[in-house]
């Protein structure tokens, strides 16, 4: 077991403020709602499945679904149960410009605008603007201080540990965070209800593929039941290390990230604000690098504001159940020492932990996501790799996903850096 130690902020590579920039049974999940025009003559429309029901499987449907697919979603646990139930939703419109998901990463921002406000996301999945900054935390400090003068009035209130060097490098024009499980919920109800998509659970067994001409035409389910599919999308995350069709033509690998949320007595005082941190423990040492990101979960009347805290991360092997993941003690200790720490509001007495969790980020060896046809497997396309930024790319990732497979191309963002034929061209060299 692989056990290199990660900061998430390493992976999220915040801007330089300087710069301008398991079932075995497989069972069928319908929709109530009366069938819509887009359920009818679905025999003429293209049949896709979906296997995945994390946060690229659904925008993968419900984008396949609008374009007029019949789509079928194949999830083996539960849909969003793994990272995309329990990441932090943070979303940067700029933070990528010097990478290859460029690109994917600004349509996808812009993308999270327009569904917001097709799905009422501020009420339905917590979508709103952040201001977010960068903070120094020095656990043997006793007061909060700053090196720059008056920089410490763009501090949130309840952010009162011992803080220093605030600086904002985000603001609600380019920073802005969602619920990553009511998002991908609430997408789904709509691919369900006005698209007609079909969820079933079950653990995908293999992809079926034409012995004359190499072309997908069906996925078996563990049990035997066989969806026939005219394309098929492998959205599998970091347990696409354990599909041998995938991993025979290249590596996706699990860093486990640990989190927790934390529910201050005082709720309503806490702000909308992302903050990233450079963390040094009292007795010295590297610094942990936990990111703090604020989440508002929302009830029927009434918003409760939490605060959701991730970090100490490390390689290690991923489990085939996805409901068996837990977080290290360990590193659960750690973030709720880091927590208190910023402020007096997250301390014992003062709050409550309401989830101590860990999930898998799906990792690449050259640290790009994986999208595109599989080579020598025709109308079977992977979509997986986003580490960090799978809430933020879900969007344009299924958006061009959709494009390809029913135009052809894919318009919104340019594939071709994707491509997992670049791993076997790599091999050739």
């Amino acid at each position: 077991m692989a056990m290199t130690l990660h900061s998430l902020s390493s992976l999220f590579r915040r801007p330089n403020p300087n710069s301008s920039k398991t079932s075995k049974t497989a069972t069928s999940i319908h929709s109530s709602a009366p069938p819509s025009p887009h359920m009818e003559n679905t025999q003429s429309k293209k049949r896709v499945a979906v296997c995945g029901g994390g946060i690229i499987g659904v925008c993968t449907a419900y984008f396949l679904a609008k374009k007029g697919a019949a789509v079928t979603l194949i999830e083996k646990s539960s849909v969003a149960c793994a990272a995309s139930g329990k990441a932090g939703g943070f979303l940067a419109l700029d933070w990528c410009d010097d990478e290859a998901i460029s690109s994917l990463a600004r349509a996808s921002f812009n993308l999270h605008r327009s569904l917001s406000d097709e799905l009422n996301g501020p009420e339905n999945y917590g979508y709103r603007p952040l201001t977010t900054l960068s903070l120094t935390v020095t656990e043997s400090q006793t007061t909060s201080t700053s090196t720059n003068a008056g920089s410490s009035s763009i501090l949130p209130s309840w952010v009162d540990g011992p803080i220093k060097s605030p600086r904002t490098i985000g603001s609600p024009e380019t920073t802005a965070q969602v619920h990553p499980k009511l998002f991908t919920k609430t997408l789904l109800n709509k691919a369900v209800n006005d698209y007609g998509v079909e969820v079933v659970i079950g653990k995908v067994e293999r992809v079926g593929v034409e012995v004359e001409g190499g072309k997908v035409d069906s996925v078996v389910l563990e049990g035997g039941r066989v969806n026939e599919s005219d394309s098929v999308v492998l959205a599998l995350g970091p347990w696409s290390g354990k599909f041998e069709m995938l991993s025979s033509i290249f590596r996706v690998y699990g860093l486990k990230a640990h989190s927790i949320v934390v529910e201050p007595k005082e709720g309503a005082s806490i702000t909308p604000h992302a903050l990233f941190l450079s963390y040094f423990p009292a007795r010295g040492g590297k610094a942990l690098y936990p990111e703090c990101i604020l989440v508002q979960l929302l009830f029927v009347t009434l918003a409760i504001g939490e605060v959701y805290v991730c970090g100490m991360s490390s390689e290690q092997e991923v489990p085939d159940n996805p409901e068996e993941i837990s977080g290290d003690p360990d590193s659960i200790q750690v973030l709720k020492r880091v927590a208190r720490t910023v402020s007096s509001h997250l301390g014992e007495g003062e709050a409550q932990v309401k989830a101590e969790q860990a999930c898998f980020l799906p990792c690449t060896d050259d640290s790009i996501p994986i999208i595109g046809e599989i080579p020598g497997a025709k109308g079977c396309y992977v979509a997986t790799g986003h580490s960090c930024w799978g809430i933020l790319n879900g969007p344009a990732t299924g958006a061009a996903l959709a494009e390809l497979l029913i135009d052809g191309h894919a318009s919104i963002v340019d594939l071709s850096r994707f491509s997992p034929t670049r791993f076997v061209r790599r091999r050739k060299v």
